[in-house]
């Protein structure tokens, strides 16, 4: 947690005819249970606001919990998904299915909801991109072994089912109506809801009380000019979102919660220390993104490589942005100590 916030009671969201979820996500990085938002509709239907993750402890967590509330999941008459990400729409096709209800997710997502930008397909396209990384190819063998030994933890979605969501739609429920907001950063396709009127906002994995929203390295839109660039877009839409009135937060993972602006205050100079240690760390001669990996995690975890990677990338992309450093081309890969000699190219970042 990057600055001080106030958990907000259930009760309040119930009266506003908002039930949360909490389904089980069997991955620490998530930041514990992930929300699912059911939405009372005018007609006595219900609204959904992401789906929890298809585990059979996830599918039991749901059921049980509606169940609990008195909530008919087959009486759904949309559901919306905040983004891309496993622990949001796992469910969604089942739910789809029993419900007839279609399933709403912004265009930069939908390729991770049908399962066409799998991470193992990604890495195994872009693999010259990791190698430009530093990344030493006996490593980088082992993240692909890695990404292809994941068991597939959820259903993706039949593309017949997926509606269109835009930024600045307006979805009508029963005591409040939101408006959406895209918001990259997390994912491109990311998108919250802005109740302006009574100023609360559904903020997903955009705005984390207990953790920071990761910058993922992304490769789904493709390498140089258009690859997207993670923690860039990200700051660009939480300086929006701090500048919101809000009363309460309701997140993708947690309790609902006040004190935004405190949160991202924190949330920004976390990124700026950062970005002050790699720069010093620059400072001392070029480096490749695998190279500054000590730089802010003196201890490798090799399953949490690509995250590592991403969070290491995503700063420096934000100092190259502001023109702090310079990306140049070196002929030569970094490897370790057990590689063969290669030909190619690795990028290095020195001060401008």
């Amino acid at each position: 947690m990057h600055g001080p916030t106030q958990d907000i009671n259930d009760a309040a969201l119930t009266a506003l005819g908002i039930h949360r979820l909490e389904i089980p996500v069997p991955f620490i990085e998530a930041g514990g249970p992930a929300n699912v938002y059911v939405i009372e509709d005018a007609d006595g239907r219900y609204s959904l606001f992401d789906t929890g993750i298809g585990t059979p402890d996830g599918i039991a967590a749901l059921r049980g919990q509606a169940a609990e509330k008195q909530l008919d999941l087959k009486k759904l008459s949309r559901i919306v998904v905040s983004h891309g990400h496993l622990d949001h729409f796992g469910n969604a096709q089942m739910l789809s299915e029993e419900s007839g209800a279609r399933v709403f997710i912004h265009d930069a997502d939908v390729e991770k909801v049908t399962g066409d930008a799998r991470f193992a397909a990604l890495l195994r396209r872009h693999r010259a991109y990791f190698l430009r990384l530093g990344v030493p190819v006996e490593t980088l063998d082992q993240m692909q072994e890695g990404a292809d030994r994941q068991p597939n933890l959820i259903r993706h979605v039949e593309r017949s089912r997926l509606g269109p969501l835009h930024d600045g739609d307006v979805l009508q429920f029963k005591h409040f109506e939101v408006v959406v907001k895209h918001l990259p950063g997390h994912t491109p396709g990311l998108v919250c809801l802005h109740a302006q009127r009574q100023r609360f906002f559904f903020a997903d994995d955009h705005v984390l009380a207990r953790v920071s929203p990761n910058p993922l390295l992304d490769l789904s839109q493709g390498e140089g000019t258009t690859k997207f660039r993670a923690l860039s877009r990200y700051l660009e839409g939480a300086k929006w979102v701090r500048d919101l009135d809000l009363d309460a937060v309701l997140p993708g993972h947690g309790p609902a919660f006040r004190g935004h602006r405190e949160l991202l205050d924190g949330l920004f100079a976390f990124y700026e220390q950062r970005q002050d240690k790699l720069l010093a760390r620059l400072q001392q001669g070029p480096a490749s993104i695998f190279e500054l990996l000590p730089t802010l995690f003196p201890r490798r975890d090799a399953g949490r490589l690509v995250l590592m990677l991403s969070e290491v990338l995503a700063n420096v992309e934000v100092m190259e942005d502001q023109g702090r450093v310079t990306a140049t081309v070196h002929p030569e890969r970094s490897r370790g100590a057990n590689d063969p000699p290669l030909d190619g190219e690795i990028v290095r970042y020195a001060p401008s």
